[in-house]
């Protein structure tokens, strides 16, 4: 399910709901860029978290 995992999308940290929603910023290996609304930027690791997909990205560019 990682090919959902793109730029645009916009996901939930399932341990950190206080961050709120994020939109994917960019993804590079196994690091994927996050700017959540109430954490700002964060780095995740998908090995280590699971990101919930709130709404998939559809023509983001």
């Amino acid at each position: 399910m990682d090919f959902l995992l793109t730029p645009g999308t916009i996901v939930r940290h399932p341990n950190q709901p206080d961050w709120g929603l994020g939109r994917i910023q960019a993804v590079d290996g196994d690091r994927i860029a996050v700017n959540f609304e109430e954490a700002g930027r964060q780095i995740i690791r998908p090995r280590h978290v699971v990101l919930e997909i709130v709404e998939a990205a559809v023509g983001y560019e």
